[in-house]
């Protein structure tokens, strides 16, 4: 499970759409399965089809992150066209099975966000837990 504050959540959610007609990307920052930042990222593919994390603003997060003392917790990024599902690229290239990797869907009018654990080549979809000041909405 990933736990997502709401503001955080609403901060993902329109960095995606702000990044159409490309796939938007960044990074997540907490402890624990906890997000408490969100870092927006160029995706330095510049494509509606694929993104790539720009490294500078990946350093620049990791950076920022280990100055607070937390850790990148995963990667966020929106699917232009489909449902938020890891596509065989999303598979190949995850780099951490530690990570969550946040997929934001924009094929539909409104925008839907998962959550997956990727490792050893399989996505396993796990609870988004989003909270809204002291109520919490579970998302699956």
């Amino acid at each position: 499970m990933i736990k997502i504050p709401g503001n955080i959540y609403t901060q993902i959610i329109a960095c995606c759409i702000q990044g159409l007609p490309d796939e938007a990307c960044g990074l997540l920052g907490g402890a624990d399965n906890e997000v408490t930042i969100f870092y927006p990222a160029r995706n330095s593919a510049k494509s509606a089809r694929l993104y790539v994390l720009d490294p500078k603003d990946y350093l620049k997060a990791d950076r920022d992150a280990e100055s607070r003392g937390i850790t990148i917790l995963g990667v966020v990024h929106s699917h232009t066209h489909t449902e938020p599902y890891p596509s065989p690229i999303d598979i190949e290239q995850a780099p951490d099975p530690a990570w969550h990797y946040v997929i934001v869907g924009l094929g539909k009018p409104l925008p839907s966000l998962r959550s997956y654990s990727i490792s050893a080549g399989t996505a396993v979809e796990e609870t988004v837990q989003v909270s809204i000041g002291a109520i919490a909405d579970i998302i699956d």
